[in-house]
């Protein structure tokens, strides 16, 4: 979510009210929506920070809310606002932690504080990795829900007599979490027969084969959808507590005549359905292109006889699907693409689709979500479609940040 940084009053007054108050930063929030908005995430440019707290470490801050209670937090070193988002070679970019606004709440006060005790780490519950133990996946999660994708190994031919899966695409999987501690190393060391069985924690029960799956892209010319293959390269570039940071990058495939690469990075925020991804493509000759990002047509297994309801959400600029089974549990799982128009939705023989128009070398920002019927706030497809749009009305409505010196 793009965050709208304010400040207090001029330049010169910020200024000099921080310098009077060296040891604490008052972070005001405010936004103007009614809903309850839970876990919303608050980032505040290290260099801020800084001019409040000169000298100020990651492991020696306090962040507190109005009432006094001490707040987990995270340090990352991205920057938005530099010409370097990233901060190579730099430690700090951003302080971020969260807030639970309640209906009807909506301005909120906390403070930024050094304290000569160490802060311990806090509990991790945004996370991404590399799995080169099976098949080269990438996989992330929160304490909602878990993801993951394939890379080039996966793909690769089987050689003889081996009993190697081999599956060429660049599709999104789900995985459902009953428990809102981290799974994916859980689950991978369980093995693939396990993680597709309800052991307790949940279960992998999202099919993925050659779709989109859940958020994959593609090109799509008015007729047909051109994909590109597994991922060939990773980066993670920050990892929880609070958010997990990671970009996946794919190699040039033929679009229509039209050669594309993409870089794909995700966001992944705690207390979160959905994930924020920026998709950049890159490319010569059009000035734009069509992207569509896809919800696979048939995610559930055959054995579950699945009802598949998919419609489209055109106010939230959004494509929902509800899949009821027989014994897995229901499911929910959606795409929200700001950019696209009332009328920008497709299918082709797999997917259900929702495009938009692409610059190359400019991110296009959508958002990817699910849940499962068991969860505490979803149980039906008409809950999901009411996540669904709150969720497109609070990314609609972004954050007031204001900062300033002084006491409370």
């Amino acid at each position: 979510m793009k965050i709208q940084y304010l400040l207090f009053a001029g330049a010169l007054a910020a200024s000099h009210a921080l310098a009077l108050a060296a040891d604490r930063l008052v972070v005001d929030v405010a936004h103007d929506l009614d809903a309850a908005r839970p876990a919303e995430t608050i980032a505040v440019p290290w260099a801020d920070v800084n001019k409040a707290l000169p000298g100020a470490l990651l492991q020696h801050i306090v962040v507190k809310d109005a009432a006094g209670h001490v707040l987990p937090y995270q340090v990352t070193n991205v920057n938005p606002e530099a010409k370097d988002p990233d901060n190579k070679g730099v430690a700090y970019g951003e302080l971020i932690f969260q807030h639970d606004f309640a209906a009807g709440e909506h301005h909120a006060r906390f403070t930024v504080e050094k304290s000569a005790a160490l802060s311990r780490p806090f509990e991790t519950r945004a996370f991404a990795r590399y799995v080169p133990e099976r098949l080269d996946d990438f996989a992330w999660e929160n304490d909602r829900i878990a993801h993951r994708t394939y890379g080039q190994a996966l793909a690769a031919p089987a050689a003889p007599g081996s009993d190697k899966e081999v599956l060429v695409t660049s599709g999104l999987d789900i995985w459902f979490k009953r428990v809102s501690y981290p799974i994916v190393d859980r689950w991978y060391n369980k093995g693939h027969n396990h993680y597709h069985k309800d052991e307790g924690e949940g279960l992998d029960m999202y099919g993925v084969g050659t779709t989109r799956g859940a958020g994959g892209t593609g090109i799509w010319d008015g007729k047909r959808l051109y994909v590109s293959r597994n991922y060939v390269g990773w980066k993670v570039i920050a990892n929880g507590p609070i958010r997990a940071i990671f970009e996946l990058t794919y190699a040039p495939w033929d679009a229509n005549g039209v050669q594309v690469s993409e870089v794909k990075r995700f966001t992944v925020d705690a207390g979160h359905a959905f994930d924020t991804v920026d998709s950049t493509f890159s490319f010569a000759g059009p000035a734009q292109l069509q992207v569509a990002v896809g919800l696979n047509k048939t995610p559930a297994y055959d054995e579950q006889h699945p009802v598949v309801k998919t419609e489209r959400l055109p106010a939230a600029h959004a494509l929902a699907q509800w899949v009821t089974q027989r014994s897995n549990g229901d499911f929910g799982a959606a795409i929200i693409l700001p950019a696209a128009g009332a009328q920008a939705y497709a299918e082709d023989a797999q997917n259900a689709l929702v495009y938009a128009q692409a610059k190359s070398g400019q991110p296009l920002r959508y958002y990817l979500g699910a849940a499962a019927g068991w969860s505490a706030d979803v149980h039906d497809r008409r809950d999901w479609q009411r996540m669904v749009t709150a969720e497109a009305a609070r990314l609609a409505a972004p954050l007031r940040i204001v900062l300033s010196g002084g006491t409370q």
